[in-house]
């Protein structure tokens, strides 16, 4: 291992960023890969048609719950821990949802898998803030993790697929097993050590335990809200529970000491626009694969298969977007390239959105597909690295919980509303008439997305050049050979 303050050499900086992808690549397709195992699941454990849902909202619920506490947990006890520790949990829950063979275990096993993630994605995104000089080296390795992330939620799709085809449900659990293990027992030889001030300090206990709840909470109320009714008790006291807890947190946080989060944090222009623009992207970008594959299975009747093929086109318009965005962002600065890339994805959703028919072919819509992903992808990689700009290192990993918790909350509150959008007026329609509705609401909603992601643009703007004696606080290793900044 490299002593400190030393640069790693840049063979090793290179595989500790292939490992830093890879992780990001496990976790989102883990977002995408049980969905098209659903109906074999519901039908192999018995799962009634309520409860179904719950293989994907134990793991949702989860994951936002925990991910302020995850962040919080790289600062204090080391981002390579916690990496490890994620991969962990990710490996042993996916064993045991593998093994599972009732509803309760594998819904069990989804909400480990949930933490998991909590704890993993704010260390990935630590690690590329911490390991890489801020400027050229930093855009080029969010440019990879970015790719990463934005085609694994394809690829989850498109394997998810292929496994349960050729191997049963069980498989897209066992996938992970192999795969997340290995690079747990990878970061122990790739990533440095873990420097001793990382496992120093308290721990806010009681910051930990009201903000886990209350997020957890509200999520669950968001989660729940399309399915259950948003008036029904459940839900009402679920969000009801969840907005009073997080006003506890903040109470705590200003009374402590050593706080989970501390609220300084948001004088950081940037991580506060950065929260928002990471808010509202994953409500209207996030979003338009749900609807996509509503559209390509409910009104085309494709198979498993051949939807995550369809999803190919614009995966690649995604590793291309988020390649290009981080030597653009080095060149021009992140806030004019951020604002372009949400302006180009805007324009694409609504070329996509036009597309949409009931009897409309897979080539209408490739203009969109392909502008819509280039967007989406340049945007993605740009919003989590704007969220480390000017932030201690330090600090660093409750600034990614931040950021990925505002992804988690933002992806549960716009799919709730849009699926709302489409999903009106199709009662009681069967057949044709209910094709030409269900497309006519997916375009409605696809519509107010592309709007969505317009006024994303606008508040990207609001970034600005991190103030130079931050940067120059930044540790020896992170300011090794930094080139100029530009926002």
């Amino acid at each position: 291992m490299s002593a400190p303050g030393v640069a790693p050499p840049r063979t090793r900086l290179g595989l500790t960023l292939a490992l830093l992808a890879f992780a990001q690549l496990i976790i989102s397709i883990d977002y995408n890969i049980v969905y098209v195992a659903l109906p074999e699941i519901g039908t192999d454990l018995g799962f009634s048609a309520h409860n179904l849902q719950w293989v994907v909202s134990a793991y949702a619920v989860a994951f936002g719950g925990f991910l302020l506490l995850g962040g919080r947990a790289c600062d204090l006890f080391g981002a390579r821990r916690m990496f490890a520790l994620g991969l962990g949990l990710y490996a042993g829950s996916s064993l045991l949802g593998g093994l599972a063979d009732t509803p309760g275990l594998l819904i069990a096993a989804r909400a480990v898998q949930g933490v998991g993630g909590a704890f993993l994605f704010p260390a990935t995104l630590t690690l590329v803030s911490t390991s890489f000089a801020e400027g050229h080296e930093r855009n080029r390795a969010f440019a990879v993790w970015g790719t990463a992330g934005g085609s694994g939620m394809i690829l989850g799709s498109l394997l998810g697929g292929v496994l349960t085809d050729a191997f049963g449900w069980e498989a897209v659990f066992f996938v992970n097993v192999p795969l997340a293990g290995a690079a747990a027992l990878l970061a122990f030889a790739l990533i440095a050590p873990d420097s001793p001030r990382a496992s120093g300090g308290s721990f806010d206990l009681a910051g930990a335990f009201a903000s886990t709840l209350g997020v957890t909470a509200v999520v669950y109320a968001l989660v729940q809200g399309p399915e259950a009714g948003w008036l029904s008790g459940p839900v009402l006291t679920a969000a009801a529970v969840g907005v009073g807890l997080l006003a506890v947190f903040v109470v705590i946080e200003l009374r402590s000491r050593e706080p989970l989060l501390p609220l300084r944090l948001f004088t950081n222009r940037n991580l506060s626009v950065a929260a928002a623009v990471t808010f509202l992207f994953m409500g209207t970008f996030g979003t338009l694969q749900y609807f996509l594959t509503v559209y390509f299975q409910g009104v085309h009747g494709y198979d498993a298969l051949t939807t995550g093929l369809a999803f190919l086109l614009p995966m690649v318009a995604i590793a291309i977007g988020s390649q290009g965005a981080g030597r653009l962002a080095t060149r021009y600065g992140i806030r004019p390239v951020l604002g372009a890339a949400l302006a180009v994805g805007s324009v694409g959703t609504v070329v996509l959105a036009l597309g949409l028919a009931a009897d409309a072919s897979y080539v209408a819509l490739v203009p969109g597909l392909f502008v819509m992903g280039l967007g989406q992808g340049a945007a993605y990689t740009l919003m989590f690295g704007a969220a480390s700009l000017g932030v201690d290192a330090g600090e660093q990993g409750v600034a990614s919980g931040v950021a990925s918790t505002s992804q988690q909350v933002g992806g549960a509150v716009g799919l709730a509303l849009l699926v709302a959008v489409a999903n009106s007026g199709l009662d009681g329609l069967t057949g044709d008439a209910l094709r030409t509705a269900t497309t006519d609401g997916l375009r409605t909603a696809v519509l107010i997305a592309a709007a969505g992601v317009a006024a994303t643009a606008l508040v990207a703007l609001g970034l600005r050049r991190p103030d130079p004696a931050t940067i120059a606080e930044q540790p020896p290793e992170s300011a090794e050979r930094r080139p100029a900044v530009h926002v």
